[in-house]
């Protein structure tokens, strides 16, 4: 999963938020997909690339929801992510990786603008109580 990228989608600055497992057919994944337009947050607020946003994801036993500032960007329901083994790969242990990638799907990052600054305000993992009723 996804919960923070960034790529020109037709030549548009577009923020991804994407879920992606397996499937049968030559090992190629099922992609859940979500792209807002970054027009759509300039519109909000013309400063917005110079000020630091929360991202978040809720993660249950049901459904895993990726989130802008508060504002949905993706949802996947769990039942539909089970691998052709049978496995779900989001209810499986996880680990989170931070990290600048350069060059588009391994693309050539000659033609990026240098230096550029990656900044990470904090970060954070709540793990919810045990249901009471249980």
């Amino acid at each position: 999963m996804d919960i923070m990228e960034f790529y020109r989608v037709g030549g548009q600055p577009t923020i991804l938020a994407n879920l992606a497992w397996g499937r049968a057919q030559n090992g190629q994944p099922v992609w859940n997909t979500g792209r807002t337009a970054l027009a759509h947050f300039l519109a909000k607020d013309p400063d917005w690339p110079k000020k630091f946003h929360v991202w978040s994801m809720d993660w249950t036993k049901d459904s895993l929801s990726i989130y802008l500032d508060g504002e949905l960007l993706n949802s996947q329901r769990l039942q539909q992510t089970t691998n052709p083994d049978g496995s779900n790969p989001f209810l499986q242990p996880q680990y989170l990786l931070l990290n600048l990638a350069l060059g588009e799907n391994g693309g050539d990052p000659s033609g990026s603008r240098f230096p550029i600054t990656y900044e990470v305000d904090y970060v954070r993992y709540y793990k919810p109580l045990p249901d009471p009723a249980r």
